[in-house]
């Protein structure tokens, strides 16, 4: 866990670098305040997914860049080399990068596990960004254009994720489901 700490610690330093930002300034493009960002900057906090989607949504960058390192084009991802974002309490979504982000192919898959009874919910990601969802098991409940739409456990859902959206689980037993994340070449 403190290797993913750091890695996300020095991928925020140098975005913020390479874009010449201010905490202030990343503070008013991720909705994430400036404690927070200087606190995850110096490996004193481990973001939340949700604050790690608002932090990658304000860079306009992937959310697996901030669990990967940039990933050379292979064929096989081993489940023991990907990094996970875990459950701090009983509400918190874990995510787990499968095939990181790659901008020659402009997609990254993620596992993600939602907690029983947990709703979550999600702002809008960047422009042209496309989500594919796809439970594993369990009955999962994604929001898009403002309704609820179930899908059981091989049933998949595309939906503009530049909108608000969100993932419920209405069972007492967390689901699993893959996330098909494309961002736009725009």
């Amino acid at each position: 866990m403190q290797d993913l700490i750091r890695h996300i610690a020095a991928t925020l330093q140098l975005l913020r670098k390479q874009r010449g930002w201010s905490l202030d300034k990343t503070a008013a493009a991720t909705g994430v305040s400036k404690a927070m960002l200087g606190q995850i900057e110096r490996g004193e906090s481990s973001p939340t997914v949700a604050t790690l989607w608002k932090i990658a949504t304000g860079f306009e960058t992937s959310f697996s860049t901030f669990l990967e390192p940039s990933v050379q084009l292979q064929d096989i991802w081993r489940t023991s080399d990907s990094s996970a974002i875990q459950h701090r309490n009983k509400h918190d979504i874990a995510a787990k990068a499968v095939i990181p982000f790659d901008p020659q192919f402009g997609f990254e898959l993620l596992l993600v596990t939602l907690p029983a009874g947990v709703e979550h919910l999600s702002a809008a990601h960047a422009h042209g960004v496309t989500e594919h969802v796809i439970p594993l098991d369990g009955t999962l409940e994604i929001m898009s254009d403002g309704q609820w739409h179930p899908l059981a456990a091989g049933d998949a859902m595309r939906f503009d994720a530049s909108r608000p959206h969100g993932y419920r689980n209405r069972s007492d037993q967390p689901v699993s489901f893959h996330n098909l994340i494309c961002y736009s070449a725009d």
